[in-house]
């Protein structure tokens, strides 16, 4: 295992990671006072041991001196440690959210949901389990930063991820994919379910509106659905047929959800090629 590797497996399970999330949990303030307190009583446990084994000495002057000298010592100290523990692992948290999360949107950006979805896809494949992917793009969103400008179009590109995650569970995974894109990986749904989510998206998006300088902006977006097929050979081909089916919403007039034809259910029966206004 390289040097590297091996370093930062350590601090994935090593003593110091699981400090410094307890003091980061406790806060300096009271982290640090937990720790001199067990100073303290380390202290006079290890002055009474001392006098025990020489035989000499007064213990309760020894207790009195090892708690004064621990309980004046230990705070100093202490949080001296317990800042850095403190510091560190703010930061770490700081670079785990700024290399995986979008920085204008928040949402995950796309290199850790492939990464995500990868597993997800795999995983879904294995076992025979459902899923879905949609492909969300904002509609004339040049037309919105060409008139009201580039800080508005970014705030009203906030909004509309906004709007996309409270639409879904806990286990979906929603992304910037680029640009006015977002993409959402939706485990355990079937076709029926995802187009449901589709067009409830599209719905709240269309009545989503920002106050902007005297003027009200809003926008509409395209979906497009994909599921997950059998015959897909690779996540890759899964968002490739939902950027096809989000190519004919934007033909059939955009504000809509398209979908590839799908294969008979089950049950014998068919699922709807789109959903149309």
């Amino acid at each position: 295992m390289p040097e590297s590797s091996a370093l930062q497996t350590a601090q994935e399970t090593g003593w110091f990671r699981q400090s410094s999330r307890l003091v980061l949990r406790l806060g300096l303030a009271r982290a640090n006072a937990a720790l001199s307190a067990v100073a303290v009583v380390l202290s006079v446990l290890l002055a009474e041991l001392v006098i025990l084994v020489l035989g000499r000495g007064d213990p309760v002057v020894a207790a009195i001196t090892a708690a004064f000298c621990a309980g004046t010592l230990s705070p100093l100290i202490g949080f001296l440690m317990l800042r850095l523990a403190f510091e560190l692992e703010q930061t770490r948290q700081r670079l785990t959210v700024l290399a995986t999360h979008d920085d204008l949107t928040g949402v995950h950006n796309r290199r850790h949901f492939m990464e995500v979805v990868q597993r997800e896809w795999d995983r879904a494949r294995r076992y025979g389990m459902q899923a879905a992917l949609l492909l969300i793009d904002a509609d004339h969103f040049k037309r919105v930063n060409d008139t009201h400008g580039h800080l508005c179009g970014d705030e009203l590109l906030r909004r509309i991820a906004q709007t996309v995650e409270q639409q879904l569970r806990q286990a979906d995974v929603l992304a910037r994919f680029g640009g006015e894109e977002l993409i959402v990986f939706l485990p355990h749904t079937d076709p029926l379910g995802a187009l449901d989510v589709a067009e409830r998206i599209r719905e709240k998006v269309q009545a989503l509106s920002l106050s902007w300088q005297a003027a009200t902006v809003g926008t509409t977006v395209s979906i497009g659905v994909a599921p997950l097929r059998a015959e897909l050979p690779s996540l890759d081909w899964m968002i490739h047929e939902a950027d096809t089916a989000l190519y004919a919403a934007k033909s059939d007039g955009r504000n809509c959800v398209r979908t590839l034809p799908f294969e008979p259910s089950r049950s014998g029966g068919a699922y709807p090629v789109d959903s149309r206004q």
